[in-house]
């Protein structure tokens, strides 16, 4: 079910939460801009790299009506629903219709494995495609790719040469440029940043360089930002 779930901002339901924050956006295309970020517990992967790997573990259940509270209180329009894995908890799409319904711009960050079919249409899709380095247990799934529009991203971190060939080469195969933003994410620390800089540069393909800014700005273990 997709569309308008705005009867949502009326129905409590639960997440398991490992933590909530307002910070800057440190990744995509609305990376700079403040929002409200809540970060669910839970992960059906076990990325190698993983920077959360603490959202691995389920966190502390809250009502998503005193998540929508407590977002509202920050008079900020722009919410980040990410994890761990958000699509794990129906919570999630609680959260993010009712947050869409008080006119908030919201973005869900997925890993990629799980459908996004039952996100509200209002919400922007923010899908990982693994890379071969991270030894993802669990494929893709690309019925995903038939979901996305302007507004959604598809985001691939890099930890080297193979893992950049492999993000150009489902690119191609998926016929995916124009389609939605297309991010290449150096992991932060495995590889210089520069060099994959480069890479997109000889490719010339309309792939994005994105860093991750609130490493850059607060240090590769800070939590909360």
């Amino acid at each position: 079910m997709s569309g308008d779930r705005s009867s949502a901002s009326s129905t409590s339901d639960t997440l398991e939460v490992c933590e909530t924050f307002v910070s800057l956006c440190g990744e995509t295309l609305w990376q700079g801009l403040p929002a409200f970020f809540v970060r669910v517990g839970g992960c059906n992967l076990r990325c190698k790299w993983c920077d959360t790997a603490y959202a691995w573990q389920p966190g502390k259940a809250q009502s998503t009506d005193s998540l929508l509270e407590e977002a509202l209180r920050t008079r900020l329009a722009l919410a980040v629903i990410t994890g761990g894995e958000p699509l794990l908890q129906s919570g999630s799409l609680t959260l993010a219709s009712a947050l869409a319904a008080q006119g908030w711009i919201v973005l869900i960050e997925t890993n990629g494995t799980l459908p996004i079919v039952e996100i509200d249409e209002r919400v922007s899709y923010i899908v990982d495609v693994k890379p071969p380095s991270a030894a993802a247990s669990v494929p893709f799934l690309t019925a995903n790719l038939e979901r996305l529009r302007s507004v959604d991203e598809l985001k691939f971190v890099v930890t080297d040469r193979a893992d950049f060939d492999h993000a150009v080469r489902f690119v191609e195969d998926h016929a995916l440029v124009g389609r939605c933003g297309l991010l290449i994410s150096p992991a932060h620390g495995s590889i210089e940043p520069s060099l994959v800089a480069d890479w997109i540069i000889a490719l010339g393909a309309p792939l994005r360089l994105q860093l991750q800014l609130h490493k850059i700005l607060w240090g590769p273990d800070a939590r909360g930002r």
